[in-house]
């Protein structure tokens, strides 16, 4: 319930704002363990990521967030959880195949960091929806966050990752990773969602 709230205030505020517009939103499986697979370039990012999403979105977020009165305690019920600084813990990793196994939806940024620039993803992401039989979402958040010019979330076609888990190797790992950027890329490039 807390979570839908927020969603239709943060719906209203972003399209206000950023006049926030989501395309390829029927590109989103309604049920089982999904992965939500975005560039990063500004702290904003998971709330377009998840805005018009029709399914709960759970993130990593730094663990020195939920010690915020308040805000940490509203992170959390909105599907949050800690990740410890330095890097993505096994915990943290084990909490999100845990949560993708029982077909919930994770957003996460591949780059595991800001950039302007779409550059190479950490092979995390894809390990995750290997282990948890997830599918995949390629993502693009296209725009600068300008007061009143228009933000895009598109949002491409589900890849199914069993090809790469059946061959089980550190380069079929990286072809995944690899599969999924350049699908980021190419929906940056046109605004229109990948195939």
């Amino acid at each position: 319930m807390l979570y839908r709230f927020c969603r239709l205030i943060l719906r209203i505020l972003f399209w206000g704002l950023y006049r926030l517009e989501a395309r390829g939103i029927s590109n989103i499986p309604l049920e089982g363990p999904l992965i939500l697979c975005s560039n990063h370039k500004s702290l904003q990012d998971p709330i377009t990521l998840g805005v018009w999403v029709p399914r709960k979105v759970h993130y990593m977020a730094k663990a020195e967030l939920f010690r915020i009165p308040l805000f940490g305690s509203l992170i959390k019920a909105v599907g949050a959880f800690p990740v410890k600084r330095g890097g993505v813990s096994k915990e943290a990793i084990r909490t999100a195949i845990s949560l993708l196994q029982e077909g919930h939806v994770m957003g996460i940024f591949p780059e595991g960091t800001r950039n302007e620039t779409v550059g190479m993803g950490k092979r995390g992401a894809v390990t995750m929806a290997i282990r948890s039989k997830a599918l995949v979402v390629p993502v693009a958040l296209v725009g600068n966050y300008r007061p009143f010019r228009k933000m895009l979330a598109v949002y491409g076609a589900p890849i199914d990752l069993t090809p790469y888990a059946e061959l089980g190797t550190t380069e079929s790992m990286e072809e995944a990773t690899e599969l999924i950027m350049s699908r980021i890329r190419e929906m940056l490039k046109t605004g229109k969602p990948a195939s």
